[in-house]
């Protein structure tokens, strides 16, 4: 087996509010319901398992775009988004932070007993990525979170996550059943984390001779450097930066939301109508659901589709994302008795900003977009843990 990947990210602590979490769940069941109907269930899995599109839907959800909270938080709205539906999807999602982790083998021998899977199997899949992740590799990350989501084929995804009080950040480990070959092997898909620099890693490859010299009982100690197949490094700033994204596609999205620019388009004719504000927002949900693995390189982009529960880049606009989520249910319901072009107008948001973007210069006003998306937060109900956004006050302080 293969790990997937492994992703470093700033710790972050406090819940998230309650109105954010109902909209998470309600935007991840409507995400996956249709990457499942375009791509099947297998392609959810691969997805799960990369680092970056599973940072870029943690952003286009409203979570803090780059903190360790986006794992959490994210696999929470999955799991009470998924394991309702999980007869029709074929999808189970396992475990969780803490005490919840602890529950992964009996929720996985329940849904192995329905589905005619081999539950041993599965759960010695489930703690020997956990075992892996925190033993065989030691690079000063305790494991606190462990997800295993699971398909009707067997198929798997792990996302986990630990925690290093001596850096202040948090890694994230993903795992893919169709790259594993060995658990002891180089079994990651992606590791998303920090250099920490030499550590012990007795997965790697190059650890070979010492496992065989280990089991022969010799004293040398095994040192290797971690070889990692992807890595993505989130900054420690919350702030959304220029240098996070990619200009040139944030600005063709932003530029397609206009609603003059969608009236060029047959393909966009049925999308006329809603406001430009939801329309970027839909436009990156829709990167989110139907773009390739090339489109997720700058996970930060996605934040500028609801915005973070932080403030940055900018309040989650509320009304925004409840229309938003709103019409992707719209569009699945037609699409149940055969009426396909909404959900076709919608993955043509992302299609025609693709290739928009090959022309497109970046006119470098990034603080300014910022600054205005901030002073119209409160026409879109604009929220943060801090409280709802204000309207800008035109009004003199006597006191200044």
């Amino acid at each position: 087996m293969k790990r997937a990947g492994v992703a470093d990210l700033p710790l972050h602590y406090g819940a998230v509010p309650p109105w954010l979490a109902e909209r998470m769940a309600k935007l991840g069941l409507a995400i996956t319901e249709q990457i499942l109907a375009n791509k099947g269930k297998d392609d959810f899995l691969s997805r799960m398992s990369s680092p970056f599109w599973f940072q870029s839907l943690g952003a286009v959800m409203g979570m803090d775009w780059h903190s360790s909270g986006i794992t959490t938080s994210v696999m929470g709205a999955l799991k009470k988004a998924i394991n309702p539906n999980a007869a029709a999807f074929g999808l189970y999602v396992c475990g969780g932070k803490g005490k919840f982790s602890r529950e992964t083998p009996t929720e996985l021998k329940k849904f192995a007993l329905l589905n005619g899977l081999d539950s041993d199997t599965l759960v010695r899949s489930s703690k020997l990525s956990a075992k892996v992740d925190n033993t065989a590799i030691q690079d000063g990350f305790q494991l606190y979170q462990h997800n295993f989501i699971v398909s009707t084929e067997g198929n798997w995804t792990v996302v986990q996550q630990g925690m290093s009080d001596a850096s202040s950040t948090a890694r994230r480990y993903h795992w893919h059943s169709a790259n594993v070959r060995s658990f002891t092997d180089a079994p990651h898909t992606f590791i998303y984390g920090q250099n920490q620099g030499k550590i012990l890693n007795l997965t790697d490859k190059k650890a070979q001779p010492i496992k065989t010299s280990m089991l022969e009982m010799m004293a040398e100690p095994p040192k290797k450097m971690l070889a990692e197949i992807s890595k993505l490094v989130l900054p420690k700033h919350h702030d959304v930066q220029a240098k996070d994204v990619d200009l040139k596609r944030l600005g063709s999205i932003l530029w397609l939301a206009q609603n003059n620019n969608i009236a060029n388009f047959d393909e966009l004719l049925l999308l006329e109508g809603l406001g430009p504000r939801t329309l970027q927002s839909l436009a990156l949900v829709s990167e989110v659901i139907y773009g390739v693995p090339s489109r997720f390189k700058d996970p930060a982009r996605f934040s500028f589709a609801n915005g973070g529960k932080d403030g940055h880049p900018f309040p989650v606009p509320v009304d925004v994302y409840d229309e938003t989520i709103k019409t992707l249910n719209d569009a699945i319901k037609k699409s149940k008795i055969g009426n396909t072009d909404k959900v076709q107008a919608i993955q043509s948001l992302s299609q025609i900003a693709a290739r928009v973007e090959k022309d497109f210069i970046p006119n470098g006003n990034f603080n300014e977009l910022i600054a205005k998306e901030r002073a119209d937060s409160w026409k879109y109900g604009g929220r943060t843990v801090f409280g709802k956004a204000r309207k800008p006050s035109n009004q003199l302080n006597l006191f200044d």
